[in-house]
């Protein structure tokens, strides 16, 4: 996921290099931007293309279809998703488990201050077809994500890191669910201190 703060940083630094960026990347930078807002298939090219200051033919110079492009519009999201990992690493260098509550609450921050969601996510849900080129992105991207978390639970000493990853991006994943089908004041408000009780039950069961 890219937490909230990190996602205000990128839009800002979309907009002062769009003007001066590649067209290829500003076709990338403004798919993402509409793909977020209206979902991968409520945006034809055109209007792509125009957002982005350019054409079709130019478009498809850089991208075989629009598939390709989806592609490397999930490819980018998951490389900021790196550098969200890279600044929890970064602001708590020799402490794990602060890493992993300060995950927890830019979890958090997400849910309540995007109501789109995680961008993989939405695309999972959107593109059905088990065909799909962009299902194995989508698939190793999560695959990845759920890896780098599972690291940092076992890093943080707790017995069974499996298990805690799967619970703790379950909540995350239902809590994103749970606010937009009843709203902020349910159970997904509670998310980090729901989060904070399970990982305080993991720690609990690690021997001494």
């Amino acid at each position: 996921m890219i937490f909230s703060k990190d996602r205000r940083l990128l839009t800002k630094m979309d907009n002062l290099t769009v003007g001066r960026a590649r067209p290829r990347d500003r076709i990338v930078e403004k798919a993402r931007v509409l793909f977020h807002k209206y979902g991968i298939r409520g945006v034809g090219v055109d209007t792509i293309t125009e957002a982005a200051g350019t054409n079709k033919m130019t478009l498809y110079r850089h991208f075989d279809s629009k598939d390709d492009l989806i592609i490397e519009y999930l490819r980018s999201v998951a490389c900021d998703m790196n550098a969200t990992w890279d600044h929890l690493e970064a602001e708590y260098p020799d402490d794990k488990i602060a890493q992993l509550r300060a995950w927890v609450r830019g979890a958090a921050e997400c849910v309540v201050n995007d109501d789109r969601g995680c961008d993989i996510a939405n695309a999972a849900i959107e593109l059905t077809e088990n065909g799909h080129p962009a299902r194995r992105v989508i698939r190793e991207i999560k695959t990845k994500m759920r890896d780098r978390l599972i690291k940092l639970c076992r890093e943080a000493g707790i017995e069974q890191p499996e298990r805690l990853t799967d619970a703790l991006a379950l909540l995350v994943e239902g809590a994103r669910v749970n606010r937009r089908s009843i709203g902020p004041d349910g159970p997904s408000a509670r998310l980090v201190e729901i989060a904070e009780d399970v990982i305080e039950s993991f720690r609990k069961n690690c021997p001494d």
